[in-house]
């Protein structure tokens, strides 16, 4: 089936995404949802043009902060599965951030999947089969981490993104759970976090094998780096550090890959990537590897990671609305 029809199956009348039962991103039938979806309104952050914004006064220091020869990654981490708008709602247990948490219940499918299944457990590694899904919700191999989970809701256009996500004995639990309006510009209360430590969503970030496909990474991406500084910027909410170091990026720091920098010679796939970086730039979402975006652990995208160790720091410099 081609992806024109599956398009015309999915959406009703109106051009409103319909999702009849859970359906996780690494089918055609994520694609052809998901790419019909406006993430966001036209003129939120994740989706603006900053290819002409002025560079930061003080970017050189930035950038060398984070490191001007360290290689650009992309980790296969941010899955994601879409559910109807007649999802069972449950409950679940927030252990951590109840207080900066949004409340449920919430539209949470036995079929959810856990931050890198299968791709980082499978091509990443170099095996053929995953282990099952329910065994990584349990974490029965207590391999801890993030465990980020993200439930994608495209009738009401509801986003819902959990922070260590696990399946117990006892029901679901997770350290913090935030909920977001895609139809809205509305930030989470100052000084809150989210599932990412910066307080943005996930979701709009991610790299998705539609994109790579079709050319083109068309909004902003999230990166991590090891050392931020304890501020932030606007969509940012939330800060991650106690360092003050004012060549230390801040979360929410917006940085652009150089109008100048050639991607001639790139696949299509790490061109996607780098067109995307010079149009939206990327957004300090949290602490962690230096220069890693994030990508659906899809299995059907290829190995970026040669290619993009070819595109270092110093291509890159830090930007900042007009008018700020």
């Amino acid at each position: 089936m081609s992806w024109p029809t599956i398009l015309l199956l999915i959406l009703a009348a109106d051009g409103a995404p319909k999702v009849d039962k859970p359906t996780l991103f690494n089918t055609k039938e994520a694609d052809a949802i998901v790419a019909a979806m406006q993430i966001f309104p036209a003129d939120n952050p994740w989706n603006a043009d900053v290819s002409k914004w002025p560079v930061h006064k003080n970017s050189a220091a930035i950038v060398a902060s984070i490191g001007n020869d360290k290689p650009l990654r992309c980790n296969s981490d941010m899955g994601y599965i879409l559910v109807p708008p007649g999802q069972k709602l449950v409950d679940l247990k927030l252990v951590e951030y109840p207080d900066e948490s949004d409340k449920g219940p919430y539209p949470l499918p036995d079929g959810v999947t856990i931050e890198g299944w299968p791709k980082s457990y499978t091509t990443d590694r170099g095996v053929k089969t995953p282990p099952p899904l329910e065994d990584i919700q349990r974490d029965k191999a207590n391999e801890g981490g993030d465990r980020h989970a993200i439930v994608v809701d495209p009738g009401k256009m509801k986003l819902y993104e959990f922070y260590q996500l696990k399946k117990t004995d006892s029901g679901w639990q997770c350290a913090c759970a935030a909920i977001f309006d895609m139809k809205s510009n509305k930030l989470r209360p100052d000084g809150w976090t989210s599932t990412d430590a910066a307080g943005l969503p996930l979701f709009p970030a991610i790299i998705r094998y539609d994109e790579l496909e079709q050319g083109m990474v068309n909004h902003a991406m999230r990166v991590t780096i090891k050392n931020s500084r304890r501020a932030y910027v606007a969509p940012a909410t939330h800060f991650a550090s106690r360092k003050t170091d004012e060549n230390l990026p801040r979360m929410g720091e917006r940085l652009r890959l150089k109008p100048d920098f050639d991607i001639r010679g790139f696949s299509k796939e790490v061109q996607a990537i780098l067109k995307g970086l010079k149009k939206h730039g990327m957004l300090v979402a949290d602490n962690g590897i230096d220069w890693a975006l994030s990508s659906a652990p899809d299995e059907r995208i290829p190995s970026l990671h040669e290619e993009l160790r070819k595109v270092k720091g110093s291509a890159f410099e830090v930007v900042e609305m007009p008018g700020n």
